[in-house]
């Protein structure tokens, strides 16, 4: 019995609708940007594996840091204990953050470092005595994770619709999607602050935090907001001082440009959530950073006010180690220079579609993104058998088709990815 007959006899994928999803691919090794099956057929990844993958898969570097690592020490409890990698890591991580963000706390995965977010957010203003902040702010499309919380505030992401009375309130505020050469973007970001202006007046002391994807909102279909909106929200709501939550679990390390999309504007946040390429792909950890403000309204002689949340792996060396290896590769003068050619051909990818007159809407690119829309969900999965079958990974957002790939894939790889995609739909 082959291996992918072997999985459907017992194992339930993710996002997946089993009774009718193909037979999936069964996966023998992969090298750089390429994965490789069981008959040694490439596939090209170009969404890094659900945007985990920065350095290229089974990169030496990292695998050689977690061997290592796993010859010392495998994991500890992190209650009572610390270990090097850890240490290292924060440290690094400092360096490239604003000086308010000093404070990191370990998780496993971006719904957790969402959840930490909330979490320290409400119990930031209990240990502060203001009761009545017990709501939070977020956008419509925005998706933060599986967990309760996460999907609390993502509950307008189209993900989570089954298990809204499972979850708790959240005020949400329309998201002015952008594009290239979009017209309509000053009227929508007017009536977006509209709103978020009406709910600041009738609740905004009510309000514990807002929460953002910045800049770049992922699983709904790879939607941009201009920093300008961003910079006024957030003026806005610190008017009511009301904490600020940027999740970049998937914009954080160099998907944007800069180290984190926040750079983009002019905003520091009290939390920042990072996950997916911290480990460069290789391991699951997750950050969780605030400020000491935050910090040291924990600090008390009475347990109630310590922050009493953990997981078993948190801050596991061998993840630790992965991260460590993972950002002194994104550091090196060599990955730097390579997202600058990432960006450059994603740019001309998306030019070069546009000159194509194809039957495609929303162009659109932003660092190493970029991102186009066919006109139906059928389409995008008519698409998405095409691409494979020309050994291209992609993964369609209902209607939006992105790359968002590996920083090791090369400007001719992408160069020729464009083409293809322009020979698949013309003929969807």
């Amino acid at each position: 019995m082959s291996l992918s007959k072997r999985d459907k006899e017992l194992i339930w994928h993710p996002f997946t609708q089993e009774e009718i999803a193909p037979e999936v691919i069964a996966l023998q090794r992969g090298n750089g940007a390429y994965l490789y099956d069981k008959k040694g057929k490439a596939y090209l990844d170009l969404i890094s594996s659900w945007w985990v993958n920065l350095h290229g898969h089974c990169h030496p570097v990292i695998a050689e840091r977690i061997y290592q690592q796993a010859l010392k020490l495998e994991h500890v409890l992190f209650a009572g204990f610390t270990h090097e990698p850890a240490v290292t890591l924060c440290e690094a991580l400092q360096k490239i953050l604003p000086q308010p963000l000093c404070r990191f706390f370990f998780s496993d995965n971006g719904s957790t470092a969402v959840e930490v977010a909330l979490k320290m957010a409400y119990q930031f203003w209990k240990n502060k005595n203001q009761f009545h902040r017990k709501t939070f702010l977020s956008f419509k499309g925005g998706y933060h994770g599986d967990t309760v919380g996460a999907m609390s505030a993502g509950i307008d992401s189209g993900f989570h619709s089954v298990f809204s009375e499972l979850c708790f309130a959240v005020d949400t505020i329309p998201y002015p999607e952008t594009w290239d050469h979009d017209p309509d973007v000053v009227e929508k970001e007017a009536d977006a602050l509209c709103v978020l202006e009406k709910i600041l007046t009738l609740k905004g002391d009510q309000i514990s935090a807002i929460i953002i994807e910045p800049i770049l909102q992922g699983a709904s279909g790879m939607r941009l907001a201009r920093p300008q909106f961003i910079n006024a929200c957030i003026a806005a709501v610190r008017k009511y001082q009301i904490l600020v939550i940027f999740d970049e679990v998937m914009t954080g390390f160099c998907r944007t440009g800069p180290y984190f999309a926040f750079s983009h504007t002019e905003v520091i946040p009290d939390f920042l959530c990072l996950s997916k390429g911290i480990t460069g792909g290789f391991l699951p950890l997750a950050l969780t950073v605030t400020t000491g403000e935050v910090y040291t309204a924990f600090l008390s002689k009475d347990w109630k006010d310590a922050f009493a949340h953990g997981h078993s792996y948190t801050a596991n060396p061998l993840a630790c180690a992965a991260a460590v290896g993972a950002l002194e590769l994104l550091q090196s003068s060599h990955c730097q220079r390579q997202i600058q050619v990432i960006i450059t051909a994603q740019r001309q990818g998306i030019s070069f579609l546009k000159q194509k007159n194809l039957p495609i809407s929303k162009l659109r690119s932003f660092g190493t993104m970029g991102a186009f829309d066919l006109n139906s969900s059928q389409e995008s999965i008519v698409f998405q058998s095409k691409c494979l079958k020309e050994g291209l990974i992609v993964r369609p957002l209902k209607t939006t088709v992105y790359t968002l790939p590996p920083y090791v894939i090369t400007q001719e790889e992408l160069k020729e990815c464009y083409e293809i995609f322009a020979r698949i739909i013309e003929t969807c």
